[in-house]
């Protein structure tokens, strides 16, 4: 696979009060071939107007630097439960996640990922059947073409979505099966206890449970965790119980080519590692002295 080829970038911010321009700004400055961001803070609903994010500057910047937008992702915001049974909380996910998917398309980008919801102690075949029944309503209003990539979770606290079977209930019984997607993440599955180490018989067993025509997305991560800990802690490439050998394979793996692969790990003395992790990944070389150069 040639390297320059990899689709592989990572998680950048949107600030004023360059917006949408210092994203790709970032995605640049780390040799990034695609990336993702928020189109606001994650941890709440307050959103900067459209207009004022300097998006068309943004992908004029990316054209001229060969970024195909297509291969961008946003992520929705953490607040949104749509396993929650409590009727106004459930609504108030719903419209959050209503306006994320007109933002995203205003971007140009055609895929939101999304922590599928917690049970909060009602039992996961509660809130699974909560999440379609949500979902369904939400694509019911919705007017855009993105596609929502449902995240494979760890497992933590009252998560679902923690097995490939929980991921697949959902799609499975959508009313709106071609708006759904997948974005697998190394370390919740990890985590969540599957043995990533494998990668051809972790695909497989996605395959035939979910089908790789759903997976669009990759978030690559190290763990600070064993594998079945249900913790979500994230590490720099390399540095975790993963290990460098395993993600460079999933990177390099052929049948996932044309999946963007994003990173999410963590900033190193306040300062953003993914240039120097994304030039290990593709040269294939562990660094064990990465995190002295910060």
């Amino acid at each position: 696979m040639e390297i320059n080829k990899i689709l592989i970038g990572s998680h950048v911010g949107m600030n004023g009060p360059s917006y949408f321009v210092g994203s790709v700004k970032d995605a640049l400055k780390c040799n990034e071939t695609c990336f993702m961001f928020y189109t606001g803070a994650p941890q709440n609903s307050i959103r900067t107007p459209i207009e004022k994010c300097k998006i068309e500057e943004g992908l004029k910047l990316m054209e001229e630097n060969n970024i195909d937008i297509k291969n961008c992702i946003v992520h929705a915001p953490y607040l949104i439960n749509l396993g929650n049974i409590d009727e106004y909380k459930n609504q108030l996910g719903r419209d959050l996640l209503i306006s994320e998917l007109r933002r995203t398309s205003a971007f140009h980008v055609d895929k939101i990922v999304l922590h599928p919801g917690l049970h909060v102690h009602n039992g996961e075949e509660v809130a699974l059947k909560k999440i379609v029944e949500s979902l369904d309503y939400v694509f019911s209003v919705d007017n855009t073409n993105v596609m929502i990539l449902i995240e494979t979770m760890a497992g933590k606290g009252t998560e679902v979505g923690k097995t490939f079977e929980e991921v697949a209930y959902i799609l499975n019984n959508s009313k709106y099966p071609s708006r759904l997607g997948v974005c697998l993440d190394t370390c919740h599955i990890n985590d969540a206890g599957y043995d990533v180490s494998n990668v051809d018989k972790v695909l497989d067993e996605f395959d035939k449970v979910i089908g790789l025509n759903k997976l669009k997305a990759i978030h690559l991560n190290d763990s600070k965790n064993a594998r079945g800990s249900h913790k979500d802690r994230h590490e720099n490439i390399g540095f975790g119980t993963i290990g460098f050998d395993t993600l460079n394979a999933w990177v390099k793996h052929e049948a996932l080519r044309n999946v963007p692969k994003i990173l999410e790990t963590p900033y190193i003395n306040d300062k953003m590692p993914y240039k120097e992790e994304i030039e290990m990944l593709k040269e294939g070389k562990f660094n064990p002295s990465l995190k002295d150069l910060f």
